[in-house]
């Protein structure tokens, strides 16, 4: 028996009309994408603020950092772990382990008092000198405030929409759309979803529009017009592969090993993270005095070295030591400029080992070589250089580099270093859940 014409109607509406779970996600994450461009804007302008103070100060000042780095350092920590301790670290381990339960992570690690004190307390460390990114921390934000848009919407959480709102993030962080949709597939992805591909990548291309309507057409660090010959690739780019594994492979082991290693050796230590924080923050301060280059995100010193000023040859593995020490530290902030920042130091040094090829090509090899190393991506690897740098004519060469240093990587270090520090907040949410359900 059919149903009456004016019933059908109802029926089609409740299902495929405005009012429809399809349409009320499609609104959450339409909104939700313009607010992540406009806050990861926001996040930006305030982040490079803060920078640019701590510098002014440190010029007035140069003994300034010796009390305020460790201060700041232990101050941060101890409002962490007191106010928000779902914000350490970069962010990025927090959406991949909200991947497996969205539900109750909007609860924990994507609530907007997550979102607001993860902003605040990244921007209070690079008040401070400590060697952070602001990206990480973006893509936590961002997956947040379309968390909270879809309890607006009333629209049924998904793993999808978590994965598009922290890869939007990335995008309007860098004004790199591409590469906003190649890390949602290779980082925050275990089993990417084809189906709702349209939708990711629509949420990302929002975010990255309004990020460029707002902010400009910009290259982040620059546009590299140099280009590479077959002869001189062959001779750089396996060098750099294989440097920038093993290094980005040895700070990725150091970060998931430095914990249990520090209970291990310095068991004075085991419980007392202010104080490690602390000691962290000596080491950050001592090494930003006496090398003057290794404070905040490390964008100047890239930006200079891809430019073709001859930085120390130390400032490579200062940034290392720096941002290392930042990370296991326990604050709030990324390490994806950090990251950046080093490579560009790799590939200082590797310039007078090919004193007849293009200088800033080479630097580039080096930043994609490490940052690889480091997060095991190639592809967002290589997309990230080429949009932050307009460097269309160097991507055989990066691909190269970058897949070289992904096998090498491997070998140094079995776990891909995001995923091995989302494995504790895994843990938290299932914790979560179980007190819940009892």
């Amino acid at each position: 028996m059919r149903l009456p014409l004016n019933r059908r109607w109802r029926v089609l509406l409740r299902r495929h009309g405005p009012a429809s779970a399809v349409w009320r996600r499609r609104m959450a994450m339409g909104v939700g994408a313009v607010s992540i461009g406009l806050a990861a804007l926001l996040f930006a302008r305030l982040a490079d603020r803060a920078t640019s103070l701590f510098d002014h100060a440190v010029r007035s000042n140069w003994w300034l950092p010796l009390i305020v780095t460790p201060l700041g350092f232990a101050g941060i920590a101890w409002m962490t772990r007191r106010i928000a301790p779902e914000t350490a670290g970069s962010g990025i381990p927090q959406v991949i382990a909200a991947t497996h339960d969205p539900k109750e992570s909007l609860r924990t690690l994507l609530s907007l008092k997550a979102a607001a004190f993860k902003g605040a307390f990244t921007i209070v460390a690079l008040l401070c000198g400590a060697s952070v990114g602001r990206e990480g921390p973006t893509v936590q934000i961002s997956a947040a405030i379309l968390g909270w848009y879809s309890r607006l919407f009333r629209a049924p959480i998904r793993a999808s929409m978590i994965i598009a709102g922290g890869a939007a993030g990335v995008a309007a962080a860098f004004n790199t759309p591409l590469a906003g949709v190649t890390f949602a597939i290779e980082e925050l992805a275990d089993a990417y979803e084809q189906r709702v591909a349209l939708l990711v990548m629509t949420t990302i291309l929002i975010a990255g529009i309004v990020s460029l309507g707002l902010a400009g057409d910009y290259v982040y660090f620059g546009a590299v017009g140099e280009h590479m010959q077959v002869g001189a690739v062959l001779r750089v780019a396996p060098v750099a592969g294989v440097l920038g594994g093993l290094s980005g492979g040895l700070f990725a082991r150091a970060m998931l090993n430095i914990g249990p290693a520090r209970d291990r050796w310095l068991p004075v230590l085991k419980g007392r993270p202010v104080i490690w924080a602390l000691l962290c923050g000596v080491l950050v301060a001592v090494t930003g005095v006496a090398t003057g280059l290794t404070w905040g995100t490390g964008y100047s010193a890239a930006h200079a070295i891809i430019d073709g000023t001859n930085a120390p040859y130390w400032f490579g593995p200062a940034k290392f030591a720096t941002t290392l020490a930042t990370a296991s530290s326990g604050l709030p902030g990324g390490i994806f400029a950090p990251s950046l920042a080093t490579g560009a130091g790799l590939g200082a040094l590797l310039r007078p080992l090919f004193p007849g090829d293009p200088g800033g090509a080479v630097v580039l090899l080096g930043m994609v070589a490490y940052f690889t190393g480091v997060v095991r991506a190639p592809l967002t690897a290589v997309i990230i250089i080429v949009e932050a740098t307009a460097s269309r004519g160097l991507i055989l060469p990066l691909f190269l580099a970058a897949l070289i240093a992904h096998a090498v990587s491997s070998l140094v270090c079995k776990e891909r270093l995001y995923h091995g520090l989302a494995k504790p907040w895994r843990t938290v949410l299932g914790s979560a859940g179980e007190a819940k359900a009892g």
